[in-house]
């Protein structure tokens, strides 16, 4: 019989490079405009600095990205291939491995040996990925696609403050493009609190309150560095 429930489990591998990489990209780039409008700059220095920003930003999201998601895929790999060996060389030591971890889970001890059995005559490697490991295919490391998802939400995100900067004159910049961000940041919050299935005031609350307090320092650093100047 097909398993066809879906679950929110399943998006764990791009939702959270998607959500890091806009909350970043809004974080970041608002802060920094906020800073640069802060010491008084004009408003191409503004946007040519917002640009950057953004640029930089998402290359150092994919690059960052895929060398973490790089790394746990590496050792994901070597702990499969170390239990690939396991198996050739010791297997009944493995299978009484695997029935230890079914009756660790509540399964009798005759129950358990039945099972561990079955699946190792129908997987046994992947048997052991799993239960043993805890790798699966859907919280396996995809370093491509994290990279990809991270960069993309990153420019998605840095381009909404960028876009109040072109609408909004130097003058009311500074309220302008934090209010907006913060609207941004709590959008963003409830979007991926309903993909992931979290409660939505929850997730609202935690990017605002970090995004307000980062585009509060980051003015804060531009004023003072400006007056200095």
């Amino acid at each position: 019989m097909r398993h066809v429930e879906k679950h929110h489990t399943q998006r764990i591998g791009w939702l959270r490079a998607a959500v890091l990489g806009a909350n970043d990209g809004i974080v970041s780039t608002s802060s920094l405009i906020l800073g640069v409008a802060a010491a008084e700059a004009s408003s191409s220095s503004i946007l040519i600095a917002g640009v950057a920003g953004m640029v930089a930003g998402a290359m150092s999201m994919a690059a960052g990205e895929y060398v973490s998601v790089s790394s746990q895929s590496d050792t994901e790999r070597a702990d499969i291939e170390r239990e690939r060996r396991e198996l050739l060389a010791d297997p009944e030591h493995e299978l009484m491995e695997l029935t230890s971890i079914y009756v660790g889970r509540g399964l009798d001890r005759e129950l358990a040996g039945q099972v561990a059995a079955q699946l190792m005559t129908h997987d046994a490697l992947g048997a052991h990925a799993r239960d043993e490991l805890g790798i699966s295919d859907t919280v396996t490391a995809r370093p491509v696609q994290a990279a990809l998802s991270s960069a993309a939400a990153f420019s998605v995100g840095a381009a909404l403050p960028l876009l109040v900067v072109l609408l909004v004159p130097v003058s009311a910049l500074m309220w302008s493009v934090s209010g907006s961000s913060l609207l941004f940041l709590a959008l963003l919050g409830a979007l991926a609190a309903n993909a992931g299935g979290a409660p939505v005031l929850t997730s609202v609350i935690r990017v605002g309150f970090w995004g307000a307090l980062a585009m509060a320092l980051t003015a804060g650093v531009g004023a003072l560095f400006g007056v200095m100047v």
